[in-house]
């Protein structure tokens, strides 16, 4: 006896077998990547950017003539202003006399950085201050020490006047030459006592700051 479902079994069979075949037929597909082309690639593994830094380091004479260095990190890393008390550029010298000869020191910047100092500059403070007993009208002594400064290399003084000028100056920096990152400048400061200064100037000291800057 036939059963009266047979038939619809038959006729279903092969639309079902049709799309079991499609199923697996894109699943494959899909799975192999058969539809796609050729790709090519590349991938940057490091991309990054940094900062440079702009160091600047003095080396000159103590007080007793040894070398010694300064930077500008020695104030904190992240200032790079520092105060280097221990060079200094008129010579500390207790001895002069009027007309005696120069004072001289000489003293080297160095760009120790990684940026290069497109402006550099000498700076000197705006005042030159006096100390001891005045003996007499000897109340100018700053204007009575000339002070010549000249550059390694370079002819021209880059000043020659007296210290009450050269505070004067100190709104008009003095300014030098680039320094490349690793290269140095080098500098002389000679003073000397106008031979004018009598007896009053005896026991007397002048004294001013002066600033060197560099800037990239």
């Amino acid at each position: 006896m036939t059963s009266p479902f047979a038939g619809k079994r038959l006729r279903f069979t092969p639309l079902a077998l049709t799309t079991v075949l499609l199923s697996a037929g894109l699943l494959s597909m899909s799975v192999t990547g058969t539809l796609s082309g050729f790709t090519a690639a590349i991938t940057n593994s490091v991309n990054s950017a940094a900062t440079g830094s702009l160091v600047m380091q003095e080396t000159g004479p103590d007080s007793t003539g040894a070398p010694i260095t300064c930077t500008s990190t020695d104030g904190g890393s992240l200032n790079n202003i520092a105060t280097c008390a221990t060079i200094n550029k008129f010579g500390g010298s207790t001895t002069m006399v009027p007309g005696g000869a120069p004072v001289s020191t000489t003293v080297t910047i160095k760009n120790a950085g990684s940026v290069r100092a497109n402006t550099f500059t000498l700076t000197p403070g705006t005042t030159c201050t006096q100390t001891g007993t005045v003996s007499g009208s000897a109340s100018d002594l700053c204007g009575k020490l000339k002070l010549t400064i000249t550059q390694q290399g370079n002819a021209t003084n880059l000043f020659s006047d007296t210290l009450t000028n050269f505070a004067a100056s100190a709104g008009t920096p003095i300014a030098l030459p680039a320094v490349a990152p690793g290269d140095s400048a080098t500098f002389t400061f000679a003073v000397t006592l106008d031979g004018s200064a009598n007896n009053t100037y005896q026991g007397l000291k002048a004294s001013m700051p002066m600033t060197w800057t560099f800037a990239s």
